[in-house]
């Protein structure tokens, strides 16, 4: 095994090792003397359009199908199975009017912050690598690291749920067969710890894939796994409602006095469900918190943010329709008793084999998914790891190994050893708080009017220069001031549902 420097790392070409320098090396080792002219030296490139970006990086190759795939590997995500509980909590009247409400806020803030991918011009402007780094730019001083606080603590978060409803999911598909096994007569009791550390091992594996532009083909896959278990969680709705011949639910929302399996609901409980249907709404769309890192895989022409606004436009409003149908029908199918994941709500016989590969869907979505949000996390750390120790080999040498096929994986013993650390902390937490409801409105809260909304409208405010006062300043402030109520009221009835929870809990004895 040989180190590399980590300026210069290599990729695989038709089984062939390609150095892969950046533009400064290339400019003074290859072409030109250390003394001469960056800028001028450029022009006389041989093939330098075709090889580099205006930044000096390798050509991106991102499209809008890829940008797609990525939004809706982030977006479909387990937050759709919590639909139906969130419209049983607010009715048939707030329930997809919410729904529609999130998903138009979500695609406006998402356009503006299309726009401040670059600084300056919208073509020809300073890239913006990072969500924070399109935050320094724009906004600067403390508001960067209150944006990169939030930021990665919310990926952080995001992580730890994931884990809680992979381990769901696949205790569900173990359970199906237990009782198909039995007939019934086995509760098919059994603890989610075991499911978590197995869901924690692949992710260790798939977290040694460098960065996010070596992950377009896992977003494709995830985003085909998201369409399969929603359209079965669709289907079966359907099935069900024709079942009856009725739609089940009321107007607005399950009303006090209702009996479920966590007790009597009460007047201050339907508030905090009420509250806390918001979060999971707000979780179920979130993914601003990584456009920027996925718009910076996107290629030009033409200029990345149309591409982008494109991408967003078209995966929000399929996304959307689905959030609609998976939703309204898992409500009009269970009525105020809709569980919090739906697939669980069909009980576990027949067709138990479809419920099968409904979960199995989810679990290698989430597989996918936990890397589209935790990449940002990963490049932040080794970046300043890398910056803060540029000696240490440790940190920053990379060795080649061959691998079967016959190309070579560049192995880093940092972030080996980091990533697996990552891991293995987000899966001890989500052992410790296995609220799948609770943790999804949590999220959904803490992410949505931060980094979804007040940081993509101070941002655009600033790169267009929108005059404090104006007609346009005062519309955005008041999109920005509306969402943040709804973020403190999500919050709070995602804490209390969290509260009520752990009264009943004990540390890794949680068992379905």
């Amino acid at each position: 095994m040989l180190p590399r420097s980590r300026t210069m790392p290599s990729r695989i070409h038709h089984g062939v090792v390609e150095e892969r320098h950046d533009i400064k090396h290339y400019l003074q080792v290859e072409v030109q003397p250390k003394a001469q002219n960056e800028s001028n030296a450029t022009n006389s490139l041989p093939d330098y359009s075709k090889c580099f970006d205006d930044d000096g990086r390798l050509k991106r190759t991102g499209t809008f199908w890829t940008a797609t795939s990525h939004i809706i590997t982030a977006v479909i995500g387990s937050g759709v199975l919590s639909l139906a509980w969130a419209i049983a909590q607010l009715g048939w009247v707030a329930g997809p009017t919410v729904l529609v409400l999130f998903a138009f806020v979500n695609l406006y803030t998402s356009n503006l912050l299309a726009e401040c991918y670059r600084s300056g011009d919208l073509v020809t402007g300073q890239r913006n690598y990072t969500y924070m780094e399109a935050v320094k730019a724009h906004l600067g001083g403390w508001k960067v690291k209150l944006c990169g606080w939030i930021q990665y603590l919310n990926l952080f978060g995001v992580a730890i749920g994931y884990t809680i409803a992979a381990s769901v999911s696949m205790m569900a598909i173990k359970r199906s067969n237990c009782f198909h096994k039995s007939g019934g007569k086995d509760p098919c009791h059994m603890s989610s710890n075991g499911y978590m550390i197995s869901f924690g091992i692949a992710e260790v594996i798939f977290s040694q894939i460098p960065n996010f532009s070596h992950i377009g083909w896992l977003s494709i896959v995830a985003a085909i796994m998201s369409f399969t278990y929603s359209s079965v969680g669709l289907g079966l709705g359907i099935g069900k409602v024709a079942e009856h011949e009725r739609f089940d639910g009321s107007l607005l929302g399950i009303s006090i006095g209702t009996v479920t399996h966590a007790g009597t609901v009460t007047g201050m409980q339907k508030i905090w469900r009420t509250l806390q249907a918001l979060g999971a709404i707000a979780f179920a769309y979130s993914y601003s918190v990584i456009l920027i890192e996925i718009q910076d895989t996107v290629k030009s022409p033409p200029a990345e943010y149309t591409t982008m606004k494109k991408a967003t436009l078209f995966s929000i409003t399929v996304t959307t329709v689905f959030y609609l149908l998976c939703g309204c029908f898992g409500y009009a199918a269970f009525g105020d008793l809709s569980p919090g994941n739906l697939l669980t709500g069909f009980g576990f016989y027949n067709p138990y084999w479809l419920l099968d590969i409904a979960n199995l869907a989810i679990v290698i979505h989430l597989v996918g998914a936990y890397q589209v949000f935790c990449q940002p996390l990963f490049a932040f750390v080794e970046k300043w790891c890398a910056q803060k120790w540029p000696n240490c080999n440790f940190v920053t040498a990379e060795y080649e190994i061959p691998t079967p096929f016959g190309g070579v994986y560049e192995l880093n013993l940092f972030r080996l050893v980091w990533r697996t650390i990552f891991v293995a902390i987000t899966t001890i937490i989500a052992m410790l708080m296995p609220f799948f409801n609770d943790v999804v409105g949590f999220l959904g809260a803490m992410g949505f009017w931060p980094l979804t909304v007040y940081f993509p409208i101070e941002m655009y405010i600033s790169h267009k220069k929108v005059g404090r006062g104006t007609s346009r300043w005062l519309a955005l402030q008041i999109i920005s001031v509306a969402c943040f109520f709804v973020t403190v009221a999500a919050a709070v009835g995602s804490i209390a549902g969290v509260v009520l929870d752990l009264k009943t809990y004990k540390p890794f004895k949680t068992s379905y």
